[in-house]
């Protein structure tokens, strides 16, 4: 599988893809930027915020809810503005909001971490559409990737120094987790963001690995790999026509290694042989 840079934006940590009314929405953490890439024409929109943007979820009202080191605000593409909502870490300043997505029943999952990245100071929060939040997996160091099974009964998650794959039992109508157990470890570098296919298999960035791997979760088996040209891969998700939008870093880049990755912080695509289910958007 093949990987084609659609983007060479140098970011410096592109995260949190999702595709979304026939553009591909990405944000530059560390440069507060949110993106909407147009990838038929390389036409790629951006806003600009004082503050390290981990995610931009789409919401049934057609805006975004970001998450930042300031809690949880609603994003206008409209206006460019920002409405503050919600902030579980106020007491907690030296936090962010890192990864996250919505379950099948539209509430939104963010997970946090330290601006330093110190061990087991952040957590995984589930935000009810009517904005009442659970802390749901406390003492996480960096939360990361989600996805829920096609049957909605097991939420995978990623808290990447762990590099594992962890599986919890998920209640639907409920929302509430139990029963975590490790489905995948990860030898060749550190889990980072994911998306699951229509067949039910983890795509999985792959950050200093090189690359995106295919696992299936019920042994836990690598099936398959897209090798891409950049050490920092850090997240990816399913577009139209059996499409994979991969992001990456160029944080830790220097000129030493900028020869090896010169398209370090770029956005690429392959073709897969799967199709991945519509990403539900926040449910207010």
């Amino acid at each position: 599988m093949n990987v084609t840079c659609i983007l060479p934006a140098a970011s410096i940590l592109a995260e949190g893809p999702v595709w979304h009314q026939d553009h591909l929405w990405w944000v530059d953490i560390e440069r507060g930027e949110i993106h909407a890439l147009n990838p038929a024409t390389a036409a790629d929109r951006v806003w600009k915020f004082p503050h390290k943007i981990g995610f931009a979820v789409p919401s049934v009202r057609g805006d975004f809810i970001i998450g930042t080191e300031q809690g949880l605000s609603r994003f206008s593409p409209e206006t460019g503005g920002l409405t503050s909502l919600v902030h579980p870490e106020r007491h907690i300043p030296g936090n962010r909001f890192n990864d996250a997505k919505c379950d099948p029943a539209g509430r939104l999952w963010a997970g946090t971490m330290a601006l330093d990245e110190s061990a087991g100071c952040g957590s995984l929060y589930r935000i009810d559409p009517d904005l009442r939040v659970a802390r749901s997996v406390p003492k996480v160091s960096i939360s990361n990737g989600l996805a829920w099974s096609l049957d909605g009964r097991t939420l995978y998650y990623i808290d990447s120094p762990t590099r594992r794959i962890d599986a919890f039992d998920f209640e639907p109508t409920s929302g509430e987790v139990s029963g975590r157990r490790t489905i995948i470890e990860i030898s060749d570098g550190f889990p980072d963001g994911m998306c699951i296919d229509q067949q039910g298999n983890l795509w999985i960035a792959i950050w200093g690995g090189w690359c995106v791997a295919c696992h299936e979760p019920r042994r836990g088996k690598r099936i398959a790999k897209i090798s891409v040209p950049v050490e920092d891969v850090t997240s990816c998700c399913f577009g139209p026509r059996n499409t994979l939008f991969i992001t990456t870093a160029s944080r830790d880049v220097d000129d030493s290694t900028r020869r090896q990755q010169p398209l370090a912080g770029g956005i690429f695509s392959a073709q897969v042989e799967f199709s991945g289910p519509i990403p539900p958007c926040f449910a207010n």
